[in-house]
């Protein structure tokens, strides 16, 4: 199923996109958009968390968008109002921030949460809910590639707080009875990312120094595996999870096509931008205490239950993420 399929069971009706400036929510939001829908953007634009107006460019005059922060119970019946689907991308995902910082991880990864989940509730007609939560939850990967059944061991803040709202998400779900679904993404790229540092990916800033002619930097000793999902294949699966009951009440990985070493995925990059270097070097103490090592994702639920599966190569991914930079690089250094 294309994207544009995914989208076209949305045709008038009513979307929210709670961090649809950002990075995969705003990619959301174009997609739904394009089928029809109408959509409302609710970003905070929080420093850090990747929110720009760059990113609806070209379709910014078909959708609303307001400035409102959903930690902030009280702005919330308005926004939901006569929706009947929620996109909830809120929150920060900076693994490193949440160690230097964790009381603000935990304001913007529960209580915001929180708040949505209250105020959808009591909403007069409570609409279905979609959670982009992460694979980070499950810490070190005790086994390859990891399923849904594989033990939740956190090792930095950030995956405590998320778990704790992809439960609130579920808990709510099933006490209150309104659909909700939840996506465990897995190092999501694509046009959008976050590039000016490694706050969210080191992907990111590979790109930037590849554009820029610079060498950059692979950290540890290259040999740590990774899968990647490319932004549309991920935009599918949160539209897919939305209509189908089928992927409501449970957690579902997301994944990529191919499973890479780092090094591997550097030469890929390189190969897609015609040339370039880089570096191996010792991981910063601060990213070695945190570091997953190895990590691939069994998708193999959403597979079965929603036909998703990604679509778009590593490869593919990488030269439309550079050539979409080189034109737009400006707006995100």
């Amino acid at each position: 199923m294309t994207l544009a399929t995914a989208a076209e069971p949305f045709r008038d009706r009513r979307a929210l996109v709670v961090g649809g400036l950002g990075f995969i929510g705003a990619a959301i939001a174009k997609a739904l958009v394009d089928g029809g829908a109408d959509v409302l953007i609710v970003d905070a634009l929080i420093a850090g968390c990747g929110g720009t107006y760059a990113n609806i460019a070209g379709f910014a005059d078909r959708v609303s968008v307001v400035e409102a922060d959903v930690r902030n119970g009280a702005a919330l019946p308005a926004l939901l109002d006569g929706r009947d689907v929620v996109f909830n991308l809120a929150g920060k995902m900076s693994h490193l921030d949440s160690m230097e910082e964790p009381a603000a991880d935990l304001q913007h990864n529960c209580r915001a949460q929180l708040m949505l989940l209250e105020a959808c509730r009591r909403a007069a007609s409570p609409p279905t809910v979609v959670f982009a939560g992460t694979r980070q939850i499950y810490g070190r990967p005790q086994y390859l590639p990891v399923d849904e059944s594989h033990p939740i061991e956190p090792i930095d803040v950030n995956g405590i707080h998320k778990h704790a709202a992809e439960q609130y998400h579920l808990l709510y779900s099933r006490l209150y009875e309104f659909p909700v679904a939840v996506l465990r993404l897995t190092n999501t790229y694509g046009p959008g990312m976050r590039v000016r540092d490694a706050r969210q990916t080191f992907l990111g800033i590979w790109l930037r120094a590849l554009i820029q002619g610079r060498e950059f930097e692979v950290w540890g000793d290259g040999s740590q595996l990774r899968d990647f999902t490319y932004v549309d294949d991920a935009v599918r699966a949160f539209l897919l999870a939305a209509n189908d009951p089928l992927a409501h009440g449970r957690p579902l990985n997301l994944g990529g096509e191919r499973t890479v070493t780092l090094r591997e995925l550097a030469e890929l990059a390189i190969a897609a931008n015609g040339g370039g270097s880089y570096r191996v070097v010792p991981f910063p103490e601060e990213r070695r205490r945190i570091d997953i090592g190895d990590f691939a994702a069994d998708f193999s639920a959403i597979r079965d239950l929603l036909e998703w599966r990604p679509t778009v190569t590593l490869g593919d991914g990488l030269a439309r993420s550079l050539a979409y930079y080189r034109s737009n690089g400006a707006l995100y250094w």
